[in-house]
């Protein structure tokens, strides 16, 4: 198991459209991935998952994967987290 904490850079956090990125970016992983906010973990692969957690801007969040590619998928995550999601 990988695990990696983030900070999520842009105001809005992850609302509709880029949770929808993250999701999009998670399903090209083999791995289990899992964000947990706050201790509540959830599938990174849901999009009702992700936003049931709320995350808004300037929110510390654990990215968790499990399986044969979990360090690329924490890594691409944190990295498309990193970029703001263009916005």
């Amino acid at each position: 198991m990988y695990v990696k904490e983030v900070l999520v850079q842009n105001k809005a956090g992850l609302h509709a459209r880029p949770a929808t990125f993250f999701i999009q970016k998670a399903n090209e992983y083999k791995s289990s991935i899992w964000v947990e906010k706050d201790e509540r973990k959830v599938n990174a692969k849901s999009l009702l998952g992700v936003l049931s957690l709320g995350i808004i801007g300037g929110t510390n969040v654990k990215i968790f994967a499990d399986g044969p590619d979990e360090t690329d998928a924490v890594e691409g995550l944190v990295d498309l987290i990193n970029t703001g999601f263009a916005e």
